[in-house]
């Protein structure tokens, strides 16, 4: 006989056995439940999945309505700030002449200052060309000063000056707006005597205007200051100007 063939059968002989011995034998019956086991540890990563289809969008846009009524104004906002200035504009035309004034009242005219002065010479400073006249006779408004020998204007208007000098010898006199001659007068003195240059103009005068008598030197030098006799120098206003 086969040794593989004898092992074959004498294993199928066992097997039916031991088939007939458990069928003999009485069966306990079965016990409870155990308790649950610890639950194991995670599993490890999957792989990552292919890339799905795109999805169908559920919104869809419906028809647009009437516009709405105009809701009420909101509160005033804060001021912004204040632009640059802008350029000045062209001038616009004249307006239409005003209405004419009421008439004023009739002023007083010895309410209104006159200027006025008349001066002589006795000690003056010498001030080069400048005909220094230093003793006040009158001064009104005190407008003529004995230290510079000059009339300054304080009220625009119309002047009278005059003038009479006594000299011993040739003598050409101005009478002088502002260090600029206006008028000129000379006399010719050969033989030495005591002779009167005169002279006078109506000057317009602005305020601040200045008026004096002058000479060359030669002229200041011929001026006779004796005790006898006087030189003076005068001027007034005639009517005053509002132009």
């Amino acid at each position: 006989m086969n040794a593989g063939l004898w092992l074959v059968n004498s294993t199928l002989a066992a097997v039916l056995s031991i088939a007939l011995m458990e069928d003999s034998v009485c069966r306990a019956p079965d016990g409870n439940d155990g308790f649950p086991g610890v639950p194991g540890l995670d599993g490890r990563p999957g792989q990552k999945g292919d890339v799905g289809e795109p999805g169908i969008s559920i919104h869809r846009m419906g028809i647009q309505g009437p516009k709405g009524d105009a809701g009420e104004p909101g509160l005033p906002g804060i001021p912004g700030k204040q632009g640059y200035h802008g350029p000045s504009g062209i001038a616009g035309p004249p307006g239409p002449p005003g209405l004419k004034g009421k008439k004023g009242e009739a002023g007083n005219i010895l309410e209104q200052p006159r200027p006025a002065f008349s001066a002589s010479r006795r000690s003056p400073p010498s001030l080069g060309t400048t005909v220094v006249f230093d003793n006040i006779i009158t001064n009104q408004e005190s407008s003529y000063s004995p230290q510079t020998g000059e009339f300054t204007c304080s009220i625009p208007g119309v002047y009278y000056f005059a003038y009479q000098v006594v000299s011993r010898g040739n003598l050409c006199l101005s009478i002088t707006k502002n260090k600029e001659r206006v008028v000129s007068f000379c006399d010719n003195n050969s033989q030495a005597l005591l002779q009167v240059n005169s002279g006078s103009s109506v000057l317009s005068l602005a305020m601040g205007d200045r008026v004096s008598l002058s000479t060359d030197h030669a002229g200041v030098n011929s001026i006779y200051r004796g005790s006898e006799v006087d030189s003076v120098f005068s001027g007034f206003m005639l009517f005053p100007q509002t132009d």
